[in-house]
């Protein structure tokens, strides 16, 4: 237990160091630019401390209980002789994972004209398709850039055919359903089945299933949107609640706890459910190692529950205030440096990518460390919310910026290590997480309407923009690793040329 404690604390400190330039960015915009009623500070303030504790719980729970599990479920399947087995259990857990996904109902709302159970499956079967494509990838040993390139031609294909209004809301669904729940056990079980391999592609190929698994929603949504002609796109406003003091911010955010109390127990049951037969059949884990994951599900529970609340509750009115706010008075061309500044810092608060630095720093034996990683995200997430606000201020299409976006990324896949494209389009999937949908669209869509845009086409979108811009940046990083080995593979070659000319002449250098 002190153990524990001790972790515990030491996932706050992280958090806090994670959350607060956001809260203190958000504030100084308060008391300057666009000022927040009093009962909107008080909600975000409040917001902000779960978010805090949430946060450093869940990353806790992850790696004592998600980590573990979706590994041992990875490496027992990857045994299996019959590749029926494995491809049928991959296709079960993305279908099973993804309908219990809490931002899936947000994006069901969206599209109203569709039943929320109709989007719903299809959304998970392409996912559980693209979970299997994945594994047998993996299996014959394709490379990932072809895999990619092959799917999103595909996509943007499909694009045209698909109403203008509806084309970003599909391109959002990707980001969507890679979520915090989601993100950190297809990543373990993607590490279980490389594993097993012994061949020197294995470290490589385990990143890159939440790539994939971002593809199959925009390719099911897509073609609801084609086959059902008269679909259409909604938004429901953000609402501001009209809170007075502490007291009735306190009082509003336990009125609102019981539903994400439920709902994340919805998000958590079929992974518990998949976990305990999986240890029925292969009793792979001991008392002691099953008494870990089950206090590391309750970690989870309690930090996703108090995270959600404090980021759905508090985050999104004072996000709607802002946008509104910079975007009135003759102020709305701050939007862009605001938007950027606010990007740069918002995805070090996303809890799924505190995980994925983690576990890339991990699995790469320190070649890639987390404050690389991290970096790297910012400036990709400042880029695409920089964008993003310059689309609300042009109308610019979203497919101007996402097609040359996903071809210059796609392109760079075949000059880059296959481990960085992996992480890239793993990265997309993992930056797009609840702070994106719950902060930064009301954000987006609070300006839209104050400069009298089509929230639509021009807000919506955010989420798409945000999952395609790390897979440019995580490339760069990944060819100037490349550049870099390869300076010091020449000064090494240079070094070791002299000695020999030194040994030569009788002359020893001691640079080697």
């Amino acid at each position: 237990m002190r153990h524990h404690n001790k972790l515990l604390f030491e996932k706050i400190r992280e958090s806090l160091a994670s959350v607060l330039p956001i809260t203190a960015i958000v504030l100084v915009i308060s008391v300057t630019i666009a000022p927040l009623t009093l009962g909107a500070m008080i909600m975000f303030v409040f917001g902000a401390i779960l978010l805090i504790l949430g946060m450093g719980l869940f990353t806790l729970g992850v790696d004592m209980s998600m980590i573990p599990m979706g590994d041992g479920i990875g490496v027992e399947i990857s045994k299996s002789r019959r590749i029926a087995l494995p491809l049928l259990v991959c296709f079960i857990l993305g279908v099973v994972i993804t309908i219990a996904e809490p931002d899936l109902q947000v994006l069901a709302e969206q599209l109203p004209s569709v039943p929320n159970m109709t989007l719903i499956l299809a959304v998970a079967v392409g996912v559980g398709f693209f979970l299997v494509v994945a594994q047998v990838r993996m299996i014959f040993n394709i490379p990932l850039s072809y895999t990619l390139l092959f799917f999103y031609v595909i996509v943007f294909g499909l694009s045209f055919f698909a109403p203008d209004t509806f084309i970003p809301a599909a391109f959002d669904s990707g980001g969507v359903t890679t979520g915090p729940i989601t993100v950190p056990f297809i990543m373990a079980l993607g590490i279980g089945l490389a594993a097993i391999r012994s061949d020197k592609n294995s470290g490589s190929d385990s990143f890159g299933l939440v790539a994939l698994c971002s593809v199959g929603p925009i390719l099911a949504v897509m073609v609801l949107g084609i086959v059902m002609n008269d679909m259409g796109a909604a938004y429901t406003p953000v609402s501001i609640p009209d809170v007075g003091d502490t007291r009735q911010a306190a009082l509003l955010f336990v009125h609102e706890l019981p539903a994400y109390i439920g709902e994340v127990a919805m998000a958590l049951l079929p992974i518990m459910v998949i976990f305990a037969l999986f240890q029925l059949l292969f009793r792979r884990f001991k008392r002691q190692q099953l008494g870990r994951i089950l206090v590391g599900l309750a970690y989870t529970y309690a930090g996703l529950v108090l995270f959600l609340t404090g980021v759905n509750v508090g985050f999104a009115p004072a996000g709607a205030t802002i946008g509104r706010g910079i975007a009135s008075g003759g102020t709305e061309w701050m939007l862009v440096p605001i938007g950027a500044l606010v990007g740069y810092f918002i995805v070090r608060a996303e809890p799924a990518v505190q995980v994925l630095a983690r576990q890339v720093e991990e699995n790469t034996n320190g070649s890639v460390t987390q404050k690389a990683l991290n970096l790297a995200l910012s400036i990709g997430m400042a880029v695409s919310v920089g964008l993003a606000m310059l689309r609300i201020l042009t109308g610019l299409p979203i497919l101007y910026i996402l097609v040359p976006g996903y071809a210059v990324a796609l392109g760079m896949t075949f000059f880059v290590p296959q481990l960085f494209t992996g992480i890239a389009f793993d990265s997309g999937g993992v930056a797009s997480g609840p702070m994106t949908t719950t902060f930064l669209l009301p954000l987006a869509m609070g300006a839209c309407e104050a400069v009298g845009g089509n929230v639509l086409t021009d807000a919506f979108g955010i989420v798409a923009l945000v999952a395609m811009t790390p897979l440019c940046t995580i490339q760069l990083l990944g060819l100037y690793g490349k550049w870099k080995v390869r300076q010091e593979i020449q000064a090494r070659r240079q070094a070791l040329q002299r000695a020999l000319e030194g040994l030569e002449s009788g002359v020893v250098y001691w640079e080697v």
